[in-house]
C-alpha cells in the first residue's frame, strides 16, 4: 500500500511517501521553489514523491485537522475582541478561500499531476503526526514520546507512549501556553525572524549569562512540578496578532525589541542565555513527568522545539533516559511523514518490528538525486570546465586539508533542516579563522554563528565527550582537548580565542553540535573523512549546509552550481566531477542557469 503524507499552509510544507511501511521518498517544498520555509501547497514535493512509483497513492493523509484549527483561531479572535480585528480581517480570507478547502485542493492538484486522490483523503491531528514521526521510524520497540512546538490545532505539548504499532497520547498542554511560542517571542524580541531565527537565538546563548531567568520564571512563566505551565499573557501580543510581545515585555527587559540587522548587544546575548536556561528547565520537568507515567527509558522526540540540540543534550546528560532519538525533520515537514506512518501503523494496525539500533530514516537521505549523465550534460551545456578524478573523496580531502572550502553535492537530498553530507560545504575544523571566513564570505551571515563538526563515528570519543551517536546533528557535546582561554565578554572578543585543537567548531562554551558519520548510512562522507585523517591525522571537519543566508539548502545540480558561483567557495564536487573556481572565466561568475534540472 502506498500512503502519501502531506504538510502545508503554515511553514515547511512537505510530502512523504511510504510503501508497505517503508519510506520511499520525502522532501520539503522549499528545496524545489527555493523559497525558505515555503508554506505553499507542496505540489513539487508531491510530484517528486509520487514519481518514484508512477502510481496514484492508495491513501492521502494530511498532517492536521483544518476545521479544528480554524475553531481555535475563531475562538481566540472572539476572546480578545475588539482587539486583533486587523489580524482577523487579514487571516480570514486565507481560511475561507484556501485552508478550509484542503480536501478539494489535494484532489485538484494531484489530478493536475496525473494522479488520483478522490475519496482517499483523511486527516490526522497535528501532534499525533509529530508523535508518529518520532516513534514509528525510531529504533525502539517501545518508548516514551514527547512532542513540543508552537501550536497545532490546540495542543502545544503532548506526552505519550509507544509500543510496537500502538501510540497513545497520555497528556497534552493547550494553547496559548506554548514553549515554542515563548521561545519565538524571545526570538522576535532579539531581532530575529520567528519560525526561522530560533536556531540563531540558541547559537547566541553561550555569549551571554542567564541573568534574566528569574524575571522570566517570576513574571512570564508559571512552571509546575509536572512540567506543565501557564504563560502570563499580559507579556505577549500574539493572541491579538499584532506582535509577539507586548509593551509590558519591553518594560520588563529594559527597552524595545532589537531592530533586525542592527548591532547585537550584550542584552540580546543575556536574553538568549536566559530563555535557553528556562527552556531546558521546562523540557527537563516535562521529561521527568513523562518518565513517571511510562517508566520507559527510551525517549522519542519531535516538534520544532526538539530541534533545540542544546536542550536535547541536557536531557541526555541528566541520564533520565538511556536512549534518546529525535526525528531529523522534527518541524512541520516531518508531520507529513508522521501522518503517513500513523495511518499505516495505527489505523491499519500493521506489524512493526524494531531491532533497537537501526531507524527507518535511511540517514535522512530521502530527497531527489541526479545521475552522473544528467550532471555532466548540464556542465557541458553551461561551458563549465571540469575534471573527473580517480577518487573524488581523496580530491575533496586534499583540498580541505590545505585550507580550501569545498561544496559537496552527492546522493539524495536530505529531509529535514540539516545538511548531513549530501548537500554540504566542507572545511578544515583546525583553522581558527575558518568560522569567520565561512560566515562572512561563503554563507553571508552573522559572524557569531557556530559551525558543526562531522567526525568518524568510530573516532568520535577521541574528540568529543560523546554519550551516544549523533547521526542527525541534533545533540551538542563538549569538545575534548580544550584549551584554557581568558574570560571575555562581547561577541567579537570571544570569536578570536582558540579553545581547542579544532577551534572552528568549538563554541564559546566548549560545545559543538555534532554529527557522527558511519559508513553504512553516509558512505561517501565517511570515505572523505577517512582520506582527510590519512592526510592530517584529524578525523574531524566542518560541515555546514550548502546554501547562503536566506535560501534553503541546494537541491539540484543547477542550484549547487549557482550557489558555488555566487560565493567564495574554492572547489565544487558535483557528483564525481571536480570544478576549480580558478579555472572559470570571469564572465561565468554571475551565471544564473535556467536548465531543466530543478527550479531556481
Amino acid at each position: 500500500m502506498r500512503i502519501l503524507g502531506i504538510s502545508a499552509f503554515y511553514h515547511d510544507s512537505a510530502a512523504a511517501l511510504i510503501e508497505d511501511g517503508r519510506i520511499v521518498a520525502a522532501a520539503q517544498e522549499e528545496r524545489f521553489t527555493r523559497k525558505k520555509h515555503d508554506a505553499s501547497f507542496p505540489v513539487n514535493a508531491i510530484k517528486y514523491c509520487l514519481d518514484q512509483r508512477k502510481k496514484s497513492p492508495d491513501v492521502v493523509v494530511f498532517y492536521e485537522k483544518p476545521l479544528l484549527k480554524f475553531e481555535r483561531i475563531l475562538r481566540t479572535f472572539f476572546d480578545v475582541a475588539p482587539h486583533g480585528f486587523k489580524a482577523f480581517v487579514s487571516a480570514i480570507p486565507d481560511w475561507t478561500q484556501r485552508k478550509l478547502w484542503t480536501p478539494l485542493i489535494i484532489e485538484n492538484e494531484l489530478k493536475k499531476l496525473g494522479y488520483d486522490a478522490e475519496g482517499k483523503i483523511c486527516f490526522i491531528p497535528h501532534h499525533q503526526s509529530h508523535a508518529a514521526s518520532a516513534f514509528f521510524p525510531s529504533p525502539y520497540e517501545s518508548a516514551s514520546v514527547m512532542t513540543v512546538d508552537g501550536v497545532g490545532e490546540w495542543s502545544t505539548v503532548s506526552l505519550g507512549y509507544g509500543n510496537k504499532n500502538e501510540l497513545k497520547i497520555l497528556k497534552e498542554l493547550k494553547y496559548p501556553h506554548s514553549l515554542g511560542l515563548l521561545y519565538s517571542a524571545f526570538t522576535y524580541f532579539c531581532g530575529f525572524r520567528v519560525n526561522s531565527g530560533e536556531y540563531k537565538l540558541m547559537g547566541l546563548a553561550p555569549y551571554g549569562s542567564p541573568i534574566y531567568k528569574d524575571q522570566i520564571l517570576e513574571h512570564i512563566v508559571q512552571l509546575h512540578e509536572d512540567g506543565s505551565f501557564e504563560l502570563n499573557m499580559d507579556y505577549f501580543g500574539f493572541l491579538k496578532g499584532d506582535r509577539m510581545t507586548s509593551r509590558a515585555f519591553d518594560r520588563l527587559f529594559y527597552g524595545s525589541p532589537r531592530k533586525p540587522e542592527s548591532e547585537i548587544t550584550q542584552r540580546e546575548c543575556d536574553l538568549a542565555s536566559s530563555i535557553q536556561f528556562v527552556t531546558e528547565k521546562v523540557v527537563q520537568k516535562m521529561a521527568e513527568h513523562l518518565f513517571s507515567l511510562t517508566e520507559n527509558r527510551n525517549l522519542c522526540m519531535a516538534g520544532g522545539v526538539a530541534l533545540n540540540c542544546v536542550s536535547n543534550a541536557q536531557l541526555l546528560e541528566n541520564s533520565l533516559f538511556d536512549n534518546i532519538w529525535v526525528q531529523p525533520a522534527s518541524g512541520d515537514a516531518g508531520g507529513a511523514l508522521g501522518a503517513a506512518f500513523s495511518y499505516w501503523f495505527q489505523y491499519l494496525e500493521e506489524d512493526r518490528n524494531s531491532d533497537g539500533e537501526h531507524d527507518l530514516m535511511q540517514g535522512a537521505s530521502l530527497g531527489p538525486e541526479f545521475d552522473d549523465t544528467e550532471i555532466e550534460s548540464m556542465l557541458v551545456s553551461e561551458g563549465i570546465p571540469f575534471t573527473k578524478p580517480e577518487s573524488i573523496q581523496k580530491e575533496i580531502a586534499e583540498a580541505v586539508s590545505t585550507g580550501n572550502v569545498v561544496g559537496v553535492f552527492q546522493g539524495r537530498c536530505e529531509f529535514g533542516p540539516r545538511a548531513l553530507g549530501n548537500r554540504s560545504i566542507l572545511a578544515d575544523a583546525r583553522d581558527l579563522g575558518m568560522q569567520k571566513k565561512l560566515n562572512l564570505k561563503i554563507k553571508y551571515r552573522e559572524s557569531f554563528r557556530p559551525f558543526a563538526p562531522i567526525v568518524l563515528e568510530e573516532k568520535a570519543s577521541d574528540y568529543f565527550e560523546i554519550q551516544q551517536s549523533s547521526p542527525y546533528m541534533l545533540f551538542t557535546t563538549k569538545v575534548r582537548n580544550r584549551k584554557c582561554v581568558q574570560e571575555t565578554r562581547g561577541i567579537q572578543d570571544q570569536l578570536q580565542q582558540c579553545r581547542s585543537d579544532i577551534p572552528a567548531v568549538t563554541h564559546v562554551d566548549y560545545s559543538a553540535r555534532l554529527q557522527t558519520v558511519n559508513k553504512e548510512e553516509h558512505a561517501g562522507l565517511h570515505r572523505i573523512l577517512c582520506e582527510f585523517e590519512k592526510l592530517t591525522g584529524c578525523a574531524v571537519m566542518i560541515n555546514t549546509s550548502f546554501n547562503v543566508r536566506g535560501e534553503p539548502p541546494v537541491c539540484s545540480p543547477v542550484n549547487a552550481l549557482n550557489c558555488f558561483l555566487r560565493t567564495d567557495m574554492d572547489f565544487l564536487s558535483l557528483g564525481p566531477f571536480w570544478i576549480d573556481k580558478k579555472q572559470l572565466n570571469s564572465d561565468k561568475w554571475n551565471l544564473v542557469s535556467k536548465g531543466a534540472m530543478g527550479l531556481d
